[in-house]
């Protein structure tokens, strides 16, 4: 009887420890993302949960609501609950930075998850966003014959994937001096903020526009919106970024003449296992590029799902 109860003790006493070490092994991760109201965004933060379940992870995921400043703080709060790793969505360029100084200056690793700082953090996980743009410009080129007019429908200024399109966009124009950019202007990744903004244009323009560039699907929508209102679509070319659902039906439909895919999954399950890796002390890659691929009608069917 007493070498039974030793040896029950002896397992309980196993068992605790071993289920202490596994509450103690869960890795704490916050993600600050820029804002939730984006399907893209809310597409990169649901494969992020996906993979942090996946690997045992606790993920706390807050929306920063397009606000800089509201970021630095979510990063702040991060850090006063001691998470193992930050991944930050970042909002703007050089206005989001402080909050990668910050982690790193209380030496929890920081991973920056499709989108860019001015200050270097631990890892990046994402795309290159001027080949985004490339290959949008290359789209338009070759369609118009190397002739026209176009416009150009910038996301959030001062956001790394705005500077990064209009970077790409203008570096393809210098190769064909006959394209000509007539207006420009902010649609802040917003569908109903670019639907008004193409309007106006369509009403100072008329049928001088050939093609519209617009870096994201979200303000690419609403130029097509626009555009039908106005009877113009079927002369104006439409391309834009990401591929979200909308985009490719409208693609398959003939609506949105391309998109340039941005593997959301890739970028969101990247971002999970490089923070657990740096976590675990394990090697990891501190620069994780995703390609972006051009969909058109003839291969939108292998983008739905």
């Amino acid at each position: 009887m007493k070498n039974i109860f030793i040896f029950l003790t002896v397992i309980c006493l196993f068992s605790c420890n071993s289920s202490k070490k596994s509450d103690e092994k869960k890795l704490k991760i916050g993600a600050t993302m820029l804002s939730m109201q984006n399907e893209f965004i809310v597409n990169i933060a649901d494969e992020m949960q996906k993979k942090a379940d996946e690997l045992g992870a606790e993920l706390i995921i807050v929306d920063a609501e397009r606000s800089p400043l509201k970021q630095i703080e979510q990063v702040e709060s991060f850090i006063a609950q001691k998470v193992d790793v930050i991944i930050m969505n970042p909002i703007e360029f050089e206005a989001s930075s402080p909050a990668v100084t910050k982690a790193l200056a209380t030496k929890i690793p920081i991973i920056n998850v499709n989108s860019a700082t001015s200050a270097t953090p631990t890892a990046f996980v994402g795309s290159n966003d001027v080949e985004s743009a490339r290959i949008a410009m290359k789209f338009i080129a070759d369609k118009l014959g190397g002739k026209g007019n176009m416009v150009m429908i910038h996301g959030l200024m001062g956001q790394a994937a705005q500077l990064q399109r209009e970077e790409g966009a203008k570096e393809v124009l210098k190769q064909y001096p006959d394209i000509k950019l007539i207006a420009q202007q902010t649609g802040e990744w917003d569908r109903a903020k670019s639907m008004d903004l193409m309007q106006n244009w369509i009403q100072s323009y008329g049928d001088k526009i050939n093609a519209v560039f617009a870096h994201n699907d979200e303000m690419g929508l609403g130029a097509v919106k626009a555009l039908q209102a106005a009877g113009q679509k079927d002369k104006v070319l439409v391309i834009s970024v990401d591929a979200i659902k909308d985009a490719l039906a409208s693609v398959q439909k003939g609506e949105l003449n391309a998109t340039v895919f941005q593997n959301a999954n890739q970028q969101g399950a990247g971002a999970i296992e490089t923070a657990v890796k740096i976590a675990k002390k394990q090697p990891f890659e501190k620069e994780v590029l995703i390609p972006f691929e051009l969909v058109t009608k003839e291969n939108v069917g292998g983008y739905l799902k």
